[in-house]
């Protein structure tokens, strides 16, 4: 089957500034269900073995769009790499939160969307923003989470905290580059300031589009708690266990294989299988 790739797809966002989004489409008539991957923290559009995932999402009749959030530290020169610490510690939930409505915005007007069919993939972190937007946003109709994360206030506690308010940043390094990635205090007075947006337990609770709940039981940075407890804030939604699968589901950085590792491959075949079924 031919795949059309759109890639680097310059958007632009007046609340925060300019990012790249990429499109896999199958040749067809058709209208497509628009299927929406949000990545986590520390994540990036081109990451691992997104590409291929993207390729089989694609080939299954789905328009599949994939982004890098503006203030994710790469930038548009290079999408590969986080170029810009700058902006890593400058990110936050709102601006994430915004950016994904840019690309909703965008693709819904594309002429192979079916623009009644808008499903978010969220990953990890990724997960908490694609709740609660699926909370917010009626045209949202499915909502898939993958390793999500349960709650979105995963901040430094106590001394921690107030020595993070009083020196203004705090670092963490990228065990896969050693980078010392920044982290301004503004990050939690944005979610202080709005913390009813971001609880992503009651968006959960209120979520309307059709769930589907999956993680890795030996996930060693989300545990799989989080999935059950997510579960459990919305019956409706279907729970999907991968045994033995870790937070990325077997993919890394860089992925030089052909094929889609193991689990992850299992993984989209459940999300497709779900998607066709719901849909």
């Amino acid at each position: 089957m031919q795949i059309t790739k759109e890639q680097n797809i310059i958007l632009s966002n007046p609340e925060t500034k300019d990012f790249l989004a990429d499109a896999f489409y199958p040749a067809t008539d058709k209208k497509l269900p628009l299927i929406i991957f949000v990545h986590g923290y520390k994540g990036y559009k081109d990451w691992g073995a997104w590409n291929l995932m993207a390729e089989k999402f694609a080939e299954a009749g789905f328009f599949f769009v994939k982004f890098n959030f503006s203030y994710n530290g790469t930038t548009l020169e290079d999408p590969d790499n986080f170029a810009d610490l700058q902006a890593f510690g400058n990110n936050n939930y709102s601006k994430e939160l915004s950016d994904l409505n840019v690309v909703i915005d965008y693709f819904i007007k594309h002429e192979k969307v079916d623009d009644q069919r808008i499903v978010l993939v969220g990953h990890s972190r990724g997960g908490g923003i694609s709740i609660i937007k699926t909370c917010e946003d009626i045209r949202i109709n499915g909502l898939i989470t993958l390793a999500s994360v349960d709650n979105l206030e995963r901040f430094p506690k106590d001394q921690a905290l107030e020595n993070w308010k009083n020196e203004g940043v705090y670092y963490v390094e990228n065990a896969r580059t050693k980078q010392q990635m920044p982290h301004y205090y503004q990050f939690f007075e944005d979610f202080k300031n709005d913390e009813h947006r971001f609880d992503v337990e009651h968006s959960m609770e209120m979520a309307k589009a059709h769930v589907l709940i999956i993680h890795g039981t030996n996930d060693e940075s989300v545990s799989v708690k989080n999935a059950e407890h997510l579960h459990i804030l919305n019956p409706n939604s279907e729970l999907y266990l991968v045994e033995k699968a870790n937070h990325t589901f077997g993919a890394k950085e860089p992925w030089e294989e052909n094929e889609l590792p193991k689990d992850l491959n299992e993984v989209v075949e459940k999300c497709i299988e779900f998607l066709n079924q719901k849909l």
